[in-house]
């Protein structure tokens, strides 16, 4: 038996799998996130992804089924910092949605070359990066700065908890550009002195391999068995890759969540300003990527102003004829990440008449999501990696509304697997698979959603507008999101 547990942004999901990837047993436990500030976005540690890891092993172990091994997963890349002990000193500052380092990264840029931090880490400097939030911890907090002896993520603040280990695999090591070089697959030690010194770098290892036992002290917090083998996790989108069987060049995952994430095997780095360039979980393996700043978070929002269930919104949404009867929805709720990497994006609906109800806002918010879905894949062909097959996981995939506007937004088939429940099933494969287990029958497809071409045309003159509208109302965008950064600091302006 293998657990895997996840940390995800908006939940944790834990699962029980037997050695033929049959699921025993799963456990969710839903939490939030704190926006104390516009553009930040944090989580606590102890009261979040501890106090969830127990519960969930709690509930899990209570089956009474014997464990082989243990991987864990959370969100990233994070900065949590803490002290020897593990012990954290501030709630965690979470990844590209939190965009408070914005002139940290100006600053890096200038201080290092943005096409420096490119070559070497291969992806830009933007809010998804750790660097610059250690730059703007120690310029804004230097008491907790001072006090770091430890940065941790997600998955790396349970390992530490459980075994001691002060580890981070390569693949969440990559995305703390510009403190790895991608191409040597190791710290770049002179750089990281000049942004974190005195800070020391976890060791680094492979997502499934085994890091440390579970020791005395967290089998009693835990319930665990001491001595249970614990991987080297990853950050939860690259888990959820696994749990699908995204191993071959070409293959790219669709994540369906909170937010939209892409991720395509590729076999060596592909540079690109609008997109990142990380390690794979293994060790033959690179990765293309692509985040959305927001997607499930956008239809929640409107879920929240209407009442009623995604059900409800869904099947009404069906109804309504591709574009929506006339709207347009640009999905920058949260600024945007990939391509654009504008964290003063701003969402916007265009089109509006009062004949307009909640079903065509609902369904242009989808149609919305799907242009930025294209948008993100045209990048990765114009950085020379097509995806050659899409996987698509996560809670948006039920019902079906939502990939069926996917694939025809883009005109790709979505293949499905027979479970979406996410990056913990991924660990539990990387648990097995550190034991020696087969895992290549794990999960297998079936259903694939089929584009319909009579609504290919259609979507792509809106497509065309999608990408026009963010272009022409930017600098009305920029000068909002200045207002709310004024509002928020309890400046005025005139």
């Amino acid at each position: 038996m293998f657990l895997g547990i996840d940390i995800g942004t908006s939940s944790s999901k834990g699962v029980l799998v037997s050695s033929d990837g049959t699921i025993v047993a799963e456990a969710v436990r839903a939490h939030s996130v704190s926006t104390p500030f516009p553009g930040w976005a944090e989580q606590d540690a102890e009261s979040v992804w501890w106090s969830d890891f127990v519960s969930i092993v709690g509930e899990l172990i209570a089956v009474g089924k014997p464990l082989d091994a243990l991987a864990v997963s959370g969100i990233g890349p994070c900065l949590l910092p803490t002290d020897r002990a593990g012990t954290p000193l501030r709630p965690a500052i979470l990844y590209g949605i939190d965009t408070r380092a914005t002139s940290e990264v100006a600053e890096l840029n200038e201080e290092f070359g943005a096409d420096a931090i490119l070559a070497h880490g291969g992806s830009p400097l933007t809010s998804q990066a750790l660097g610059p939030r250690l730059r703007w911890l120690a310029r804004h907090e230097p008491r907790v700065f001072d006090g770091t002896e430890l940065i941790l993520m997600a998955g790396s603040f349970l390992i530490h908890r459980l075994t001691g280990a002060y580890v981070l695999d390569h693949q969440s090591a990559s995305q703390c550009n510009p403190l790895y070089d991608l191409h040597r697959r190791e710290w770049s030690i002179d750089w990281a002195e000049k942004i974190a010194p005195g800070i020391a770098l976890p060791d680094l290892c492979w997502s499934n391999e085994v890091i440390g036992w579970v020791t005395d002290a967290a089998a009693a917090a835990t319930g665990l068995p001491a001595g249970l083998p614990v991987t080297g996790g990853a950050i939860d989108a690259w888990a959820e890759a696994v749990s699908v069987g995204v191993s071959a060049p070409g293959d790219t995952m669709l994540m369906y969540g909170t937010t939209m994430f892409l991720s395509q095997v590729v076999t060596t780095p592909h540079p690109h300003p609008g997109l990142w360039n990380v390690d794979g979980t293994l060790p033959a393996t690179y990765m293309l990527a692509a985040g959305m700043a927001t997607s499930g978070a956008v239809t929640d929002w409107l879920r929240n102003l209407f009442g009623g269930e995604f059900a409800e919104l869904s099947a009404a949404a069906a109804d309504v004829p591709a574009g929506s009867r006339g709207l347009l929805v640009l999905p920058y709720f949260a600024g945007e990440r990939t391509p654009l990497f504008d964290p003063d994006a701003r969402g916007m609906i265009a089109g509006l008449t009062l004949s307009h109800g909640r079903a065509e806002l609902y369904r242009a918010v989808l149609e919305g999501i799907a242009y930025g879905v294209r948008h993100n894949l045209e990048a990765m062909t114009e950085a020379g990696a097509r995806a050659t097959r899409l996987v698509a996981v996560g809670g948006g995939t039920r019902g079906g509304l939502w990939t069926r506007i996917v694939s025809d937004v883009t005109g790709s088939a979505q293949q499905i697997p027979a479970e979406t429940i996410g990056a913990c099933l991924g660990d539990a494969k990387l648990a097995a698979e550190a034991m020696g287990v087969d895992t290549s029958a794990w999960n297998p497809i079936t259903d694939t959603v089929v584009p319909d071409p009579s609504t290919g045309s259609n979507y792509a003159s809106f497509y065309r507008h999608y990408r026009s509208l963010y272009e022409t109302t930017s600098e009305t965008a920029h000068f909002l999101a200045e207002q709310q950064h004024r509002a928020a600091s309890g400046r005025t302006s005139r």
